[in-house]
């Protein structure tokens, strides 16, 4: 039996040395730390904590934190059994209602609080284009239709040369890009476990004319996030926080994934945070860029953020997801797994909610239905105060 066993031991060993010699020939190294992060640790994808087994760049908190308000009848509300349930089935950590700029309704699950630190996924992809939106406003970009062969001469012949910043912003980029979040060999899963992503979207090329057609990539706002760097000549972190974290009074720091030590951020996802701080965002957006009377954002770059480019794909403005909700605009942020800091500006209503998975799209549908579900529920809970 223990020579069996040995054997056995020895025979698995030799297949995984064989399986990683395959993956280090054939250049895709990266699946190897993907293995472990996710697979070695329970899970099939990219989740919640993981940031802990990735090197992170710091978004430095406020030195003069701002507090959330809290309203009168904070936390007086009870939840609907149907929100219930699919905080339950979907594994919700945080759920928050702002209304009227103070907190009215807050809980959080699974061990998560008010400090926990969350992956926001795709909801960075908003922080990034805000960035984009600040470096214009400071000069150091002259416009959303500055090319991005200026920062980077990969792109400056042929199709590529015709591609702005405004296109990565729009998800209007063309570049040869799978968004795919399941498959080991997806160019998503490459830029995630790559430990040279910099390189990686360098290399990438534009097949489609750009400034044309939406189709989201996330390889856009990595690049975008690059070229944000190069405009404004410091690490994307400090920027973001320089900008805004500070400014809106964020009382935890933020930690933004990189690709290595020292390295650049993955722009397009990964800034583990919470609940409270993400929405900071929201309200910024809410008040048309403007924060205590600062004007953190030009006005005018915030409308043209939430509101679609083009006429065919009314979900997307630039780094923002859109729709209407009886009859009201609404804008949001989104990410993996059902993150999100949605907005209505109609009824100074902010409800942001974080959790381990999320619901898929009906067919036809650009909005995931547990999207719904929190605008459902919240309103049926607010149509109940005193």
């Amino acid at each position: 039996m223990l020579k069996f066993v040995k054997r056995l031991l020895i025979l698995v060993g030799l297949v995984v040395a064989l399986f990683c010699g395959v993956l280090i020939l054939s250049g895709n190294t990266y699946i190897i730390r993907g293995v472990w992060v996710t697979y070695l640790h329970g899970e099939k994808t990219a989740y919640l904590t993981d940031y802990r087994h990735f090197d992170n760049r710091s978004i430095a908190k406020s030195p003069n934190p701002q507090n959330w308000k809290e309203a009168v009848d904070y936390n007086s509300a009870e939840s609907t059994k149907r929100l219930d349930s699919v905080h339950g089935a979907i594994g919700t950590v945080a759920f928050m209602i702002i209304k009227n700029d103070s907190i009215w309704y807050e809980k959080y699950y699974d061990g998560f609080g008010q400090n926990s630190h969350s992956n926001s996924f795709s909801m960075a992809k908003s922080v990034v284009t805000s960035a984009l939106g600040r470096a214009i406003m400071d000069g150091k970009i002259e416009s959303l239709n500055t090319k991005v062969g200026t920062y980077f001469p990969e792109f400056s012949q042929g199709l590529a040369g015709k591609l702005t910043v405004g296109d990565l912003a729009s998800m209007a980029s063309g570049l040869d890009w799978d968004e795919k979040y399941y498959s080991p060999f997806s160019k998503t899963t490459q830029a995630y476990f790559d430990n040279n992503l910099e390189e990686f979207v360098k290399s990438l090329k534009v097949i489609h004319e750009p400034g044309t057609v939406y189709q989201y990539s996330s390889g856009s706002t990595q690049l975008l996030s690059m070229c944000i760097e190069k405009a404004v000549g410091k690490d994307l972190a400090t920027y973001v926080s320089e900008s805004f974290w500070q400014p809106m009074g964020a009382e935890n720091e933020a930690l933004w994934q990189t690709d290595h030590k020292g390295g650049i951020v993955k722009a397009y996802c990964c800034i583990a945070s919470n609940a409270r701080d993400f929405a900071r965002f929201g309200k910024l957006y809410k008040q048309k860029g403007k924060w205590n009377g600062k004007q953190l954002l030009d006005s005018s770059f915030v409308k043209t953020c939430t509101t679609p480019r083009f006429p065919e794909s009314p979900q997307y403005g630039y780094g923002w997801w859109l729709d209407t909700y009886n009859g009201k605009q609404v804008f949001y942020m989104r990410g993996h797994l059902g993150q999100y800091v949605i907005v209505v500006p109609k009824d100074d209503l902010i409800v942001v909610r974080l959790g381990h998975k999320g619901n898929v799209n009906d067919e036809g549908s650009f909005h995931s239905n547990d999207f719904y579900v929190y605008l459902d529920e919240t309103y049926k809970m607010l149509s109940l105060r005193k």
